[in-house]
């Protein structure tokens, strides 16, 4: 009877070792695909709108190398479609090289540095979540705040909205 007890006890150890988890190796190479939504921005003393007399979407998409469960390095391109007076153009592409501190529950700060082919230059802190993770896949909402300089135009702050999917 106790053979019988260790026998059991043995193959669901087993079991349980064959059905666990395993760790994820780093490093690993993920992308992503997403639509970024600028909402407002900040320049020359007043806030302006995304939503009056010209609207902007993004695209943004790229590559990120997971050093760790709490580091990767990310480079993103996003090019931008600018509509004014019911004319629609491919306005700016921006290079977006960036750190990545992944923290638990799906949460990342991604530090980036902007190089805009408009001319423009800056930072963009990035406030990432994961929404649903799935098996192939995940839902993503990023909130980004960009600083813009130079093109002899005035420093700009402004907010977005990012919806993804990672990969």
């Amino acid at each position: 009877m106790l053979k019988h007890f260790y026998i059991t006890l043995l193959l669901l150890f087993v079991i349980t070792l064959s059905f666990a988890q395993q760790p994820a190796t780093y490093p690993r190479v993920t992308g992503y695909f997403s639509i970024l939504q600028p909402l407002t921005t900040f320049s020359s003393g007043s806030f302006t709108s995304n939503f009056g007399n010209i609207y902007v979407v993004g695209f943004p998409f790229g590559i990120n190398i997971l050093k760790s469960d709490s580091f990767g390095v990310s480079f993103e391109v996003a090019p931008a479609i600018r509509t004014e007076k019911n004319i629609s153009k491919v306005s700016s592409v921006l290079f977006h090289p960036g750190a990545m501190f992944r923290f638990k529950h799906g949460f990342t700060f991604i530090g980036r540095m902007a190089f805009e082919s408009n001319g423009r230059f800056g930072v963009t802190p990035v406030f990432n979540q994961v929404i649903k993770k799935g098996k192939d896949a995940s839902l993503f909402v990023s909130i980004p705040f960009p600083v813009r300089f130079g093109n002899n135009q005035p420093t700009s702050i402004s907010m977005g909205l990012q919806l993804g999917l990672s990969f």
